[in-house]
């Protein structure tokens, strides 16, 4: 882990660089597999599961006899925790729903947008060393809630060639209309081309490692739109002398347990708590399972001592994380503050994790500085909006002046005509 005391504004660039893979070896490769699966279909997605996932699949598609298996291996205790998650999220997405309002901006001119849900959307689920069914939850409740026509699932199998039955039972109950054993880039070009077993989509969701997000991005190229590029996940803590250090550490480990290019940062402006944080997730790191990666993603990690809380979030700013945790008192003074950030969890007592599978609000969030620019997931992700308007003759007799000396000025003439016409 790298330990900064007081670090000088002009230092902070650097130290809100994310670690990243080589930009050219990725984009060669992604154009490769996009270049494959286009041209092979399954048979392609078939070999790169052997050849990245060192799994033996005959079919890719998830048969109705594996979906009703994988209800029996899930205990009673697990689906309850799965359907209460499902129960929360749709609460909350059901609650961003808007009514339709209808405008009149000039008598007789009356404006409105109505939603329409994107028709068919592709949701990828990590599935290697995480299985994220919880994901699958986060994607699947809003776009049913949102009325897309159907919603196709990749996610890669394990070296059996299975699916956890985890994700196929929350799949089944989120309402999926098709899954698909194939993960990574392949996944993404599959959705952008479709296959002759994987329809082509309108938009893609998920979060995923450094090759799923540039297979994302590179799948804009051909017309298909993403939710945002969504990568290996990241949590800044700030926390003053309140903060529990124990609390901090497990946050910041639950974050770097997600693989090695994760980033967790730590800031606080309380000496004691800066020492005992650092002692705490040492201690954590080791009772972990994933402790391996856990200590990878550390070596990537920043724990910074700061003067003051309004330095703390000047830099959290700047860095832009997707999940921002606020361990300190007066947590309420300091929101207005909060720019950029994908969530935020307020307090000792709201861990990351309960954003992560069922408190309700969305867990898929931009990552890597994006927070600057794009929102997490939310209901909206997956409708259209379209504009309507209806002009009555008094309409367009109080408007078409207007129009008319405008488009006259723009030298555009049968824009003017098109109103004139009907004025005369």
């Amino acid at each position: 882990m790298k330990i900064y005391r007081y670090p000088i504004k002009e230092t902070w660039t650097d130290l809100v660089k994310r670690p990243v893979l080589e930009q050219k070896e990725i984009s060669g490769l992604i154009k490769e597999i996009f270049e494959e699966v286009e041209k092979k279909g399954d048979k392609a997605l078939i070999e790169f599961n052997k050849k990245f996932d060192k799994a033996e699949t005959v079919s890719i598609k998830v048969s109705d006899a594996e979906l009703q298996d994988a209800e029996k291996q899930i205990d009673d205790e697990l689906k309850h925790a799965i359907q209460q998650a499902k129960e929360n999220i749709s609460i909350f997405h059901t609650s961003q729903k808007q009514a339709i309002q209808k405008i009149e901006t000039t008598k007789g001119v009356v404006c409105w947008r109505e939603n329409r849900a994107v028709e068919r959307v592709g949701i990828y689920i990590p599935g290697g060393t995480a299985p994220l069914f919880s994901t699958v939850l986060m994607l699947a409740v809003p776009a049913n809630l949102a009325g897309c026509k159907e919603i196709v699932l990749c996610t890669p199998p394990d070296k059996n060639g299975n699916i956890n039955p985890a994700i196929l039972y929350a799949a089944k109950l989120c309402g999926v209309s098709e899954i698909f054993k194939t993960g990574g880039a392949q996944a993404i070009a599959a959705f952008t081309f479709g296959t002759e077993s994987i329809p082509a989509v309108n938009k893609i969701f998920g979060p995923g490692n450094q090759f799923v997000v540039a297979g994302k991005e590179y799948a804009q190229r051909f017309g298909v739109a993403i939710d945002m590029p969504a990568g290996p996940s990241e949590v800044l803590v700030i926390a003053d002398e309140q903060a529990v250090p124990d609390f901090c550490a497990a946050d910041l480990l639950s974050q770097a347990e997600h693989g090695s290019d994760s980033q967790v940062v730590f800031i606080t402006t309380d000496l004691k708590v800066f020492e005992e944080t650092i002692e705490a997730v040492g201690q954590q790191v080791k009772d972990l399972p994933r402790n391996e990666l856990a200590g990878q993603a550390l070596e990537n990690s920043s724990f910074i001592l700061v003067n003051s809380l309004e330095e703390a979030l000047e830099f959290s700013n700047l860095y832009a994380p997707e999940h921002l945790i606020l361990a300190i008192d007066d947590f309420e003074k300091y929101i207005p503050e909060v720019q950029n950030a994908g969530s935020v969890f307020l307090g000792n007592y709201s861990c990351e994790s309960a954003g992560d599978y069922a408190s309700g609000t969305n867990h898929t969030l931009p990552t890597n500085a994006y927070a600057k620019n794009y929102s997490g997931v939310s209901l909206d992700s997956f409708v259209k909006k379209i504009t309507f308007q209806h002009l009555s003759k008094e309409g367009l007799q109080n408007l078409g002046k207007t129009i008319e000396l405008m488009a006259e000025a723009e030298g555009l003439f049968a824009h003017k005509n098109a109103v004139s016409i009907r004025l005369k």
